[in-house]
Order: structure tokens, then sequence, then C-alpha cells
């Protein structure tokens, strides 16, 4: 799968209103046949950071970007942003979350 994780420093005004600010793109996003996970979290430490957690199979990432929600996204969220959001991708095998032994739960 590809892997991606992206942090957005969102504006101070526009921070709370985030998750609605991305529901359309959110939402196609996890409608989309590749996609296995986009989940986004806010920052414990920095109420203006959202983290971008999202995972496609192989031949997914592709047509994401060439969604119309995507290209929505280019141009509604840019506005609402204070930088660049900065992005780690790389592919890993499987297609689900591994368990964290070190913590397991009997």
């Amino acid at each position: 799968m590809i892997f991606i994780t992206a942090r957005f420093r969102v504006k101070a005004e526009d921070a709370d209103q985030w998750p609605e600010i991305t529901r359309s793109f959110t939402e196609g996003t996890r409608a989309e046949p590749g996609n296995l996970w986009f989940d986004w979290a806010r920052s414990t430490e920095d109420p203006q950071e959202y983290v971008l957690l999202e995972a496609f199979k192989d031949d997914g990432a592709e047509a994401h970007v060439s969604s119309d929600h995507f290209k929505q996204a280019q141009a509604d969220l840019p506005p609402h942003l204070e930088e660049t959001p900065r992005i780690v991708n790389f592919q890993v095998p499987g297609e689900e979350w591994s368990e964290l032994g070190e913590m397991a739960v009997d």
C-alpha cells in the first residue's frame, strides 16, 4: 500500500472549522475504490496543526490525485492554510494496520 502522512498548518481563524472545511474532500476520498483510510487528527500541542493519515492500494493513489474532489480541494483548501502542507509517503507491505505488540491488550 501507499501510506501518506501530511501536516497542515491551518489559519487560526479556520482551525476549529477545519473538519467541516475538508468534509467534501474527506468523504470523496473515503469513497474511492482504492482508499484504505483517510483520517484527520488535530495536534494536542498546536491547535492550528492537523495531521492527515491516508493509505491507498498501490494503484489507488494515482486515481486519487486525478479525482474531481482532489482538484476541488486544491482550489478550496490553500486559502485556509498558513503554509504549504508537509508530506511523507512511502510504500509498505499489506493493506491494514498491524498490532502494536509492545502494548498488547489481553
